[in-house]
């Protein structure tokens, strides 16, 4: 159960300057982390129809920081509890950093793009879709400090727990393979982020970041401050559930997505062994593509609710960021049917006629 006394001890101006310094130096350091290791050059497109090139150095980011971090914690030059007591203020700073670079994209885009900048409503979606600085995508870096802070503010509950209890809980363990094999494979599968509605088609203003800078990092991890200070811990019948859910979910959301990309990238590409096949070449209907038309968002709630599972039934808490996510990609699902159906119109009504299940095969 969290500690709120701990909650909101670092809202001093002591606490407020430490999380600023160590928000700085996190950001800092990825942001030139991007600039200079290598990684590979790949093209996509972006919102008027062009070609964007991106560099994906995201996974050797990850690991170098993870090996850092741990290095630090474990050499006694920075405990990752300070992540912990300092939650709150860096809640804050995130939010402040948040509106700083909403505010500076906003105003450095009203110069280029001022047909799109107007009011809140540029302010709110962005006005430019690939902001970079000094080659760096901000929208695609944006996704590291985000998914990497994540991984930090996980593993200090992990380490909060191990000094005060000198143990780790089953569920604290289970927890934190959950998330850092999440984590991972989203920085190994980089480059399928290319082709996605956010990369493609989203202008980069406050929601994404807001969603990147905040919501992500803080709100996502609330699962791990929950087992922190344990009721109870995981039953060896239980642990084997979740680890089959999560292995199930993971197996729907990852495979789904990597089969979209491949084909994306190569029509005649091979899915569960066999040609794709396709509605005129343009449209999937292989694989977990030809059973349901959103079963990568069915895949994702599973992982999510195995993360939350992890905490038991003593609170309702530990569910709201699955319930939440639930809402919001059966939402994602509707406003995708709506642009595909604009997009390839009579084309879409064959497709939804041969898969006709969304999110729930035989259900809906």
């Amino acid at each position: 159960m969290p500690d709120s006394a701990v909650l909101f001890s670092s809202l001093t101006s002591a606490g407020l300057l430490s999380a600023a310094l160590m928000c700085g130096a996190f950001l800092g350091a990825l942001f030139v982390g991007s600039v200079v290791i290598p990684g590979q050059q790949i093209s996509g497109p972006d919102s008027s129809g062009k070609s964007h090139t991106y560099k994906l150095n995201g996974l050797t980011l990850f690991l170098l920081t993870v090996l850092s971090a741990g290095l630090a914690h474990s050499a006694g030059w920075f405990s990752l509890s300070m992540l912990y007591t300092h939650f709150a203020a860096l809640f804050v700073v995130a939010n402040l950093f948040a509106f700083a670079m909403s505010s500076w994209l906003y105003f450095r885009g009203r110069h280029t793009r001022p047909v799109l900048s107007g009011g809140w409503h540029g302010y709110f979606f962005g006005v430019d879709a690939n902001p970079t600085l000094l080659g760096v995508d901000l929208k695609l870096f944006s996704y590291r400090p985000s998914l990497i802070g994540l991984a930090l503010l996980n593993a200090s509950f992990a380490a909060v727990q191990y000094d005060t209890y000198g143990e780790l809980t089953v569920a604290m363990i289970l927890y934190q393979a959950f998330t850092f094999l999440y984590v991972l494979n989203y920085f190994q599968f980089e480059q399928g982020m290319i082709h996605t509605w956010d990369m493609v088609s989203e202008r980069f203003g406050w929601m994404l970041i807001w969603g990147d800078y905040v919501l992500v990092p803080f709100f996502y991890c609330f699962v791990g401050w929950w087992l922190v200070h344990p009721t109870g811990d995981l039953t060896p019948v239980a642990t084997i559930a979740l680890v089959l859910l999560f292995c199930f979910g993971f197996w729907l959301f990852r495979g789904a997505n990597e089969q979209k990309h491949r084909f994306k990238r190569n029509p005649e590409t091979r899915i569960w062994g066999r040609p794709a096949h396709t509605l005129d070449g343009r449209l999937l209907v292989s694989g977990f593509w030809g059973i349901g038309r959103h079963l990568n968002y069915t895949g994702e709630i599973c992982i999510y609710f195995a993360f939350a599972l992890t905490a038991g039934f003593d609170s309702w808490l530990p569910y709201i960021l699955p319930v939440w996510l639930t809402g919001l990609l059966w939402h994602r699902s509707r406003r995708d049917e709506r642009r595909c159906r604009a997009k390839y119109g009579a084309l879409w009504e064959r497709y939804t006629r041969q898969v006709r299940f969304s999110m729930l095969p035989f259900v809906h």
